[in-house]
């Protein structure tokens, strides 16, 4: 198989041709008739805006072809080489007496159940919040009348605090697991476009029915899922775990296994409480701070396409802005939501956490993405593990009161920001949170050093995104949950530092930030229990 990269597709061509027009472009790139070529496949489009003038979509095709070596060595083309089709292979192994448990039905625990489901090891996961049909109606009445189910919420429930987002699979990380993810997301009913989009997404809409079908997936081979059933205890025996103690329906009970994964999320506070009792290795770790900040989306798509603003084949403008300040601290924008709206996502009572989603269309009137400051603990004021999650219950509880309860979040608009200056309304941009947003500043919420920070991000990012200081567009607050405040320690086999058997895994123990990552990362720990099942053997 030959891989052909860089073939620019303009914009206006229709989708019926898009095929047709990339395999005449690879055939002349390879210096062929284009019934020589056997098969064109796409797996890669992306948007290059850097001319504003002149936008274009650029693509990567896959083609076969006869005489794969004689035909690259004619063409000579820099930007065509042999590859091969990418395949995982799941490892064998005898199957465990004791099922292993999987704890978190996120995007790692999904994912981790998923492959020892595939290796016949009939996993057991559990799942303190709701199946995804039943979570989606009490995250809605959540949202519509202010009363939370701290066990159900936007962060616990099938599918992970994911399933209410944009859907981002778009990752930094260079594991070709990273594929599988994509491929098992697609086979559940993920969109086809998430195989070749250089940064797809799927949707907050079309989520659910992606997570469910991977459920069934794992039914299907013989595992087990247990929804509303919470972790509430390990039990160990010599320095190695020998089983779980959880609530669920039916009341308490005991599961027996050596070989947990601890696919957590980074929100469950109680059970990082229990860890910690438990002896549970972990440390603090840096994590961010700040608000959502709301733009009218067409100013986005100005300030990205120029005049290709308005073209339907480009969809709604995503930006992803970073700078690094004088005082030393960074400043970035997380998780953009084009067209999308900024969601209550609080999961204890009588606090406010903001987060975004989007649906698969992206129609919404405004974009709008985490606007974040780093910290470390150097700024969580104790050396406790747990220093930097009390800072997060802080601001969250801080923001409640600020808002004036009923879980309205406080809100400044970006002018009044800059000039230092509370806001008494809103212009142009209308908030999309649900529970209300009431005006303020929001220096009464977070650290001079934070909002000091934001305001000088929000300038300097204007200079590489106009618009993005536009006056009228409105921070939201407060956004704490970009990630986990603390790492589980594990070594190489990705086992706890401390008690053999237990399997950090995910955003929860701090090694992911983001669907995609989480779900290699559950891939990896199912792998280490696979081997560990062969060294047992």
């Amino acid at each position: 198989m030959i891989r052909v990269s860089e073939i620019v597709l303009p914009l206006d061509i229709a989708p019926a041709d898009k095929i047709p027009y990339l395999t005449a472009q690879a055939a002349k790139r390879l210096k062929l008739p284009a019934q020589k070529l056997q098969s064109v496949k796409l797996v890669k489009q992306s948007v290059d805006a850097r001319k504003k003038e002149q936008v274009v979509f650029r693509c990567t095709v896959d083609v076969t072809v006869k005489g794969e070596q004689a035909v690259l060595a004619h063409a000579k083309d820099k930007k065509a080489a042999l590859t091969k089709p990418y395949a995982y292979v799941i490892p064998p192994c005898r199957v465990l007496s004791q099922r292993p448990v999987v704890v978190g039905f996120g995007p790692a625990g999904m994912f981790s159940a998923l492959l020892l489901a595939q290796a016949g090891q009939r996993p057991i996961v559990l799942e303190r919040g709701s199946a995804v049909e039943e979570r989606q109606c009490q995250v809605h009445t959540f949202w519509q009348t202010g009363v939370l189910d701290p066990q159900c919420n936007v962060q616990f429930g099938e599918g992970g605090a994911g399933t209410f987002s944009d859907g981002k699979l778009n990752t930094g990380i260079k594991d070709p697991r990273a594929r599988k993810v994509l491929e098992e997301l697609h086979a559940a009913g993920a969109p086809e476009e998430i195989l070749y989009q250089a940064h797809p997404h799927v949707g907050t809409d079309r989520l659910p029915q992606t997570v469910r079908g991977i459920r069934e997936t794992i039914r299907k081979l013989g595992g087990t899922v247990l929804f509303n059933t919470q972790l509430t205890d390990l039990t160990t025996k010599n320095g190695c775990v020998t089983g779980v103690t959880a609530v669920g329906p039916e009341g308490r009970f005991h599961l027996e296994s050596d070989h947990v994964i601890l696919a957590i999320g980074h929100s469950a506070r109680d059970t990082y409480e229990m860890l910690v009792s438990r002896g549970v290795t972990m440390v603090q770790k840096p994590f961010s701070v700040g608000a959502r900040i709301e733009h009218p989306q067409l100013v986005i798509n100005k300030g990205q396409y120029g005049a290709f603003a308005q073209h339907p084949a480009l969809g709604a403008a995503e930006y992803k802005l970073s700078v690094h300040l004088e005082n030393g601290r960074g400043v970035y924008t997380f998780c953009m939501c084009p067209g999308g709206e900024v969601v209550a996502s609080a999961s204890e009572e009588g606090m406010v956490v903001t987060n975004g989603m989007s649906n698969f269309a992206r129609d919404g009137a405004n974009a709008n993405s985490a606007l974040l400051v780093g910290i470390g603990p150097e700024d969580f004021g104790s050396d406790h593990p747990l220093a930097g999650m009390y800072l997060q219950r802080k601001l969250e509880r801080s923001a409640f009161n600020l808002g004036g309860g009923a879980y309205r979040a406080p809100g400044q608009r970006v002018e009044d920001f800059l000039q230092n200056r509370p806001s008494t309304h809103f212009g142009d941009v209308v908030p999309t949170y649900q529970r209300g947003v009431t005006p303020c500043a929001l220096s009464a919420l977070l650290p001079d050093f934070v909002t000091e920070s934001m305001a000088e991000g929000i300038r300097k990012m204007d200079h590489r995104l106009k618009g993005f200081a536009y006056p009228d567009a409105v921070l939201t607050a407060v956004e704490t949950r970009s990630s986990a405040p603390v790492r589980l320690l594990r070594d190489e086999q990705m086992q706890s530092l401390s008690l053999k058997g237990l399997y950090p895994c995910g955003e929860g123990a701090g090694y992911a930030g983001g669907i995609v990552s989480a779900g290699v990362d559950g891939l990896k720990c199912a792998e280490m229990v696979l081997q560990a099942v062969r060294k047992e053997n």
